[in-house]
Parts: C-alpha cells; structure tokens; sequence
C-alpha cells in the first residue's frame, strides 16, 4: 500500500491523547480504504453496500485492536483508554458521516461501536507480543473478512488477507501509531 500517512500536527505543544487518537483515526481510515481498493483490484467481488462496510467495520475493528496492543503498558492507563475511546469515537463519525453521504440519515455509529465492542472480547483471546500479532490473531481478522464478503464466490479471502492485506495494515499502523502516539515500536 502506497500511503502517505499525516503524521505530524501543525502547531506545536502538548497534545491530548484525544488529539492525537483523531490524527490516528484519519489514518486508520485511510488504510482500510486502501485495503478494500485493493482487494476489489485483486477480483475479489463484493456483491453490496453492505459487504464494503463489513469489511471497512472489520479492517477498522483491527486497527483499533492494534493500536490497544502497542499503546498497552507504554502509556499510562488513563491516557490509553482516553486515547483508545477516543480512537473509536472518531472512526464511528467517519462511518456515520461516510454511510449517511452513501445511503442516507440512519443510526450507522451504533452497529459500528456495537461490533468494535464485541471485537475487543475477541481480540482478547489472541496474542499480541513484541508489537505483532500472534497467529490467530491475524487469523480471525481475515476470518471476519472473509465472512464480510461470503455471499460472493470468493475462495481465497481469508489466505489473501492474511498473507498480503493484514502485514500492509499492520506495518502502517504500527508506524502511525509510533509517529503520533510518541512510542517505540518493539
């Protein structure tokens, strides 16, 4: 993925951990375009609206679990959850503000945070060390993918993202959250 990342603020000093979480959310949203760019490059087919927002909700719901994990223990706890609330909150308006544009006035944050609720149960499970996920934990997100787009005839989704989708959005996320977020990468 050929992104430019904003990583950088324009005025100087301090800033909050919501601050810098929307900073974080405007990227995190640009990845999960560029996931579901390519993946419609490679063929995959996605029948409706409604598998692009599950696979946008999904790629979302992961890098939100990513950015948890490399901020968890390097962060205070109080400025982690701010941040990490605050990280959600921003990418629920960017879906409410992009599906309202797409298919009209309608409650779009609600099933948003609902499902990056439930991933954060998920998540939990999986392991996350040295600031990469374990196996399953990659597994599942090209599961949920997968799942997102399953009404459609596409055989190779989960081995796809995995293998080609989930490094990208990983190696972006990790930079990101570096750069804004002030913390090493390890």
């Amino acid at each position: 993925m050929a992104l430019r990342m904003k990583t950088r603020f324009r005025h100087g000093g301090k800033k909050t951990p919501a601050e810098r979480a929307s900073v974080v959310a405007f990227n995190f949203w640009k990845v999960a375009q560029e996931l579901y760019r390519r993946m419609q490059k490679e063929d995959f087919k996605f029948g409706s609206g409604d598998q692009i927002v599950a696979i946008m909700t999904e790629t979302l719901a992961f890098l939100v679990q990513v950015a948890d994990r490399l901020v968890y223990g390097k962060l205070p706890e109080d400025e982690r959850q701010e941040f990490v609330t605050a990280l959600g909150l921003k990418l629920a308006e960017a879906i409410q503000s992009n599906l309202t544009d797409l298919h009209g006035p309608a409650d779009y944050q609600t099933p948003f945070i609902r499902t990056l609720n439930e991933r954060f149960g998920d998540y939990a499970e999986f392991d996350f060390s040295g600031g990469k996920p374990g196996y399953a934990f990659l597994r599942y997100f090209a599961d949920k993918v997968s799942t997102g787009i399953a009404a459609s005839d596409n055989k190779w989704v989960s081995e796809y993202v995995m293998e080609i989708e989930a490094p990208e959005a990983l190696r972006h996320a990790r930079r990101v959250v570096h750069e804004v977020m002030g913390i090493p990468l390890g």
